[in-house]
């Protein structure tokens, strides 16, 4: 009806006597209907004030706690060539088995007796090392021997010296004694001759007073040719000495420089050997390198460089191996705006590819199929994806991780935070606010104490 006039029907005419308006007036679905939503609202406004427990996901994959326990691929540090493989993919392995052979490729390595050939060498110069000792020995005991004969040679012309110099001396002394019986014979000369003069001598007294007067001039001059020779003397003598001085010292330095020359071919002998003996032990070595072996017990996985003859460099990965013993932990990865969230010890629930689970990340202990895991370390420097990677561990106060889980398989973490209600978290989530930030509490009670 268009409701034009205010003159309604219903009034007058009953509805209720036709079968349609029956259908229509007396169904009471509506009221149902009614009841089922207002039950639903109250059930809604309940929930959003549950607890929510605040979370960061992220994605990663199982690998082990410590670098050492991870698969790995085994290297040469030298080139060569494969001869010989003693494993097969798959093979278990001791720390020390062999795992393939290989030959030289350097000319120079060729040799097969070069580290015997090489020891030969040490032992011929550590012999020429044993004869410079020997000869600079001798040039030493030389030496001392010289020094010995030098010794007594500058005493025996010292004691001529002195004996030189005490006969000039007594020749000076003489010579003093000449003079005196000279001034004496000329006086007693004199004195005869004038008593001859007075005729109180005879001129033989004059004659014999003359004579011994000439004798004693004669006796002067010989004295002093005496003192003359015995100053010569000790002019030799001190020439002597340093004769003696000049000659054994020139022979003295000659055996310095011959022992000083012994030395330096020792030295110079010695640093042969040793560097002889530095090429032997890196020969010895690169002879043991020839066989390529297991640096831990595990597993070959993969042969990196297949067949027999194939050359390859030094570095090259030959073989990938699995380690039999170790400790399996989840590496994932969380982005910059989470990372102050993210704390060393707390507690995060991990999801395994290949294990079933009925994950709700926000009631984790209503979650089925995950398990217990604690962070142990966080890197500080940002990954090559943009995010930061965070290592955790398997907690031990949770359920036991799968025996079956292998190193790589994926992993889905999630991290738990604070507990909030639920319209806080539909708010935050709607409006695109971090989570709340917070720090745990043993860090808390570190500030309040400080």
């Amino acid at each position: 009806m268009l409701n034009i006039s205010h003159n309604s029907v219903n009034k007058y005419v009953d509805l209720n006597k036709f079968k349609s308006a029956q259908n229509i007036f007396n169904k009471a679905y509506y009221k149902q209907f009614n009841k089922f939503l207002l039950a639903i609202g109250i059930i809604v406004i309940i929930v959003l004030f549950l607890p929510w427990t605040q979370n960061i996901t992220g994605q990663g994959h199982v690998t082990t706690l410590t670098p050492d326990q991870r698969p790995q691929h085994i290297q040469s540090q030298i080139p060569g060539r494969i001869e010989e493989w003693f494993v097969r993919e798959g093979d278990y392995v001791e720390k020390g088995d062999t795992i393939l052979r290989i030959s030289e490729i350097k000319s120079e390595y060729f040799d097969d007796q070069l580290v015997e050939r090489t020891n030969q060498q040490i032992v011929a110069k550590s012999s020429s090392v044993t004869a410079y000792q020997s000869k600079s020995e001798a040039l030493k005991r030389q030496i001392s021997a010289l020094q010995n004969e030098k010794r007594l040679k500058l005493e025996q012309a010292q004691n001529y010296l002195t004996q030189s110099l005490l006969k000039v001396k007594s020749d000076s002394i003489d010579l003093e004694a000449a003079k005196t019986n000279l001034t004496i014979a000329e006086r007693q000369f004199t004195r005869t001759e004038t008593l001859q003069d007075e005729g109180l001598k005879a001129v033989k007294d004059v004659e014999e007073k003359r004579l011994k007067l000439q004798e004693t001039q004669a006796k002067l001059i010989s004295q002093e040719n005496k003192l003359l020779a015995s100053k010569n003397d000790v002019i030799n003598a001190r020439l002597e000495l340093s004769r003696i001085e000049a000659t054994y010292a020139d022979k003295i330095s000659k055996a310095e420089s011959d022992m000083f020359t012994a030395q330096s071919s020792q030295f110079d002998t010695e640093a042969q050997v040793t560097k002889l003996e530095n090429t032997y032990s890196n020969y010895k070595k690169r002879s043991s390198l020839l066989f390529v072996t297991a640096p831990q017990s595990g597993y070959i996985n993969k042969a990196l460089k297949g067949g027999i003859g194939t050359t390859f460099k030094e570095g090259e990965e030959l073989v990938g191996i699995m380690p039999s013993n170790y400790e399996l932990a989840v590496e994932t990865y969380v982005e910059p705006i989470d990372l102050p969230l993210i704390h060393i010890g707390e507690k995060v629930r991990v999801q395994f590819e290949g294990w079933p689970a009925i994950v709700f990340s926000g009631w984790p202990n209503a979650s089925y199929g995950t398990y217990g895991a604690k962070i142990v370390a966080i890197e500080n420097f940002i990954s090559s994806n943009g995010k930061y990677r965070v290592l955790l561990a398997p907690d031990e106060t949770d359920y036991k991780w799968p025996e079956a889980l292998r190193v790589g398989s994926g992993a889905r973490t999630i991290a738990l935070l604070q507990d909030v209600p639920i319209w806080f978290e539909l708010w935050r989530q709607i409006n695109s606010f971090p989570p709340n930030y917070y720090q745990p509490n043993d860090l808390s009670e570190q500030k309040k104490s400080k």
